[in-house]
């Protein structure tokens, strides 16, 4: 990436930009056997064709929140591979699909394309993966619209965008599952991951104002914003990695990134309103995120309560000390001087030495043994 002085300011692009119905999410029982045409009905019944324009081209916004496979964690190759058929079978040209994914400070993205079986998809439709971190790729320095709540504040110098996002179409690609920073995670805390760059960590203090700025943010860049959120599998406890998972074969999808992210909280049994970036976003006026306002299409979920809990493991402890807690006044000398690399060695020792291989391990071979997903995981 260039220098932060050589990038070049922008502001909004003039768009013709999809206006589709908010407050509606469709959502679907599923099963291995059916699930790539299960998205493309799920699509279809959340009007995937009026919130994306055909014209400009498609970001596959992929969700890698590990290197290793793991139950719930990153994106399935179903939900890939069914989202591409369903886009190319409604006539979206294969060449206008861009599969996007920006690496993180701790996680490697080209090994987790492999590891989570992206890879064979994205070859087997002949598309390729655009990095977002590699020299090539052009960011600019964004001057939103919308009236920010925090991101002018946390990036002084200037909020930084890749420059090929601007004018394309967005889909994200989340799964069902809590965050032990949001809460829960989906649709709007997948743009964290491709909108900003490494310093992004800058943002984990005031994470959900961040994420509504985003989202604002998006609906300014992108023509057409959708989102299939796979729940097939999904995870509960301190996520996005140190998960406990539950098999509940469902698909989600929807134009409304804050109406799929308060269904899907509400699915795991969390009031979407108490959930800030839910409720600021609907305040906010960016989508719907009270259930009581939500149009469900599809399948019948009325008595759906799985009863999730977050927790925290001991990373996380001193991650929220840090932000919010005894640490907190230590947090820029910690995070953003030339000292910083320590917090990531913690965070890839404790989740990588520690965590995957002494308890994680035993969760994805059972994920991959006993059940229809770890099956057709294995398939790919």
């Amino acid at each position: 990436m260039a220098d932060k002085k050589q990038l070049q300011t922008v502001g909004t692009p003039d768009l013709t930009r999809a206006t589709p119905p908010m407050g509606r999410v469709a959502v679907l029982k599923t099963s291995a056997e059916s699930v790539v045409e299960d998205l493309r009905r799920v699509m279809e019944l959340a009007g995937f064709q009026e919130a994306l324009p055909k014209g400009p081209d498609t970001l596959l916004k992929i969700n890698i929140s590990w290197q290793h496979y793991y139950p719930a964690c990153s994106t399935t190759p179903w939900q890939l591979d069914g989202v591409i058929q369903a886009m190319t079978g409604a006539g979206y040209p294969k060449e206008s699909l861009i599969p996007a994914q920006n690496s993180t400070v701790v996680v490697d993205p080209r090994v987790g394309a492999k590891c989570n079986k992206h890879v064979p998809v994205i070859e087997k439709h002949g598309l390729e993966f655009a990095w977002l971190d590699q020299p090539e790729v052009e960011w600019v320095t964004y001057q939103p619209t919308a009236k920010m709540l925090c991101l002018p504040e946390i990036f002084p110098d200037g909020i930084e965008l890749p420059r090929m996002f601007l004018g394309k179409n967005a889909i994200h690609l989340p799964t069902v599952k809590t965050h032990v920073f949001t809460g829960t995670t989906g649709a709007m805390k997948n743009a964290f991951g491709g909108l900003l760059n490494l310093n992004r960590h800058w943002t984990h203090g005031r994470i959900h104002e961040t994420l509504v700025d985003l989202l604002n943010i998006q609906k300014e860049i992108h023509p057409g914003l959708f989102a299939v959120m796979d729940g097939t599998i999904c995870g509960k406890g301190p996520g996005p990695r140190a998960m406990e998972y539950e098999v509940h074969d469902y698909l989600l999808a929807s134009a409304d990134q804050v109406a799929i992210d308060a269904l899907a909280a509400k699915l795991m049994g969390f009031d979407p309103m108490k959930i800030d970036y839910i409720r600021l976003g609907h305040e906010s006026g960016l989508g719907v995120g009270n259930p009581s306002e939500i149009e469900v299409l599809g399948d019948d979920i009325s008595g759906e309560n799985w009863g999730f809990t977050v927790g925290d493991t001991f990373a996380s402890k001193g991650q929220k000390a840090i932000y919010h807690g005894k640490l907190h006044r230590f947090e820029h000398f910690l995070l953003r001087t030339p000292i910083v690399p320590w917090s990531f060695a913690a965070s890839n020792v404790y989740h990588n030495w520690y965590w995957f291989p002494f308890k994680g391990k035993k969760r994805v071979n059972d994920v991959l043994q006993n059940t229809q997903w770890g099956r057709l995981f294995q398939s790919y």
